[in-house]
């Protein structure tokens, strides 16, 4: 059935909330589409990906912020970036999975963060881990949604009028 241009459709009220057991969850997925996204999402996602990459960069340093022996060792061996020294890339990789992950809590410069980690997480899914994809797919679609959407309304980039 077309409608003609310049009319509205209207659907009946029982279309709109069908009896039995479908109306109970439609009335929970009506309450929950009025939600703000920015209010949920957005920090879920900002404190995920922080968890991530905060975790990954504990493990190539000891005590605060002093670059491992392992850790160059594993990008010299394992890892075997191109162009990269290992010395070089470890200790980029292990100040940015520090760096980073802190403005994604803070909320802070949340659009820059997210791009980083995502070339990041398509350095690593590309050269080091491609049969990772599975995981790396789900970080990309956290990251792209924070530099798509920004940080949203629980952050310092609000705070401060930063989009």
């Amino acid at each position: 059935m077309s409608t003609p241009v310049g009319t509205s459709y209207r659907m009946s009220d029982a279309a709109k909330d069908p009896p039995g057991w479908r109306r109970p969850l439609n009335q929970l997925a009506d309450r929950m589409a009025a939600l703000p996204m920015d209010l949920v999402l957005a920090p879920a996602a900002r404190l995920a990906m922080a968890a991530v990459f905060w975790l990954s960069g504990r493990t190539k340093v000891e005590g605060w912020l002093t670059v491992s022996e392992n850790a160059v060792t594993l990008f010299a061996e394992e890892y075997k970036l191109p162009l990269v020294a290992p010395e070089l890339a470890a200790h980029a990789a292990a100040y940015a999975e520090h760096l980073l992950p802190v403005l994604l809590v803070l909320g802070l410069f949340t659009r820059f963060s997210a791009l980083a980690l995502l070339g990041m997480t398509a350095v690593i899914q590309v050269l080091v881990y491609p049969d990772a994809w599975p995981t790396h797919l789900t970080w990309a679609v956290s990251l792209i949604y924070l530099a798509w959407r920004g940080a949203g309304s629980l952050s310092l980039d609000r705070v401060l009028r930063l989009r």
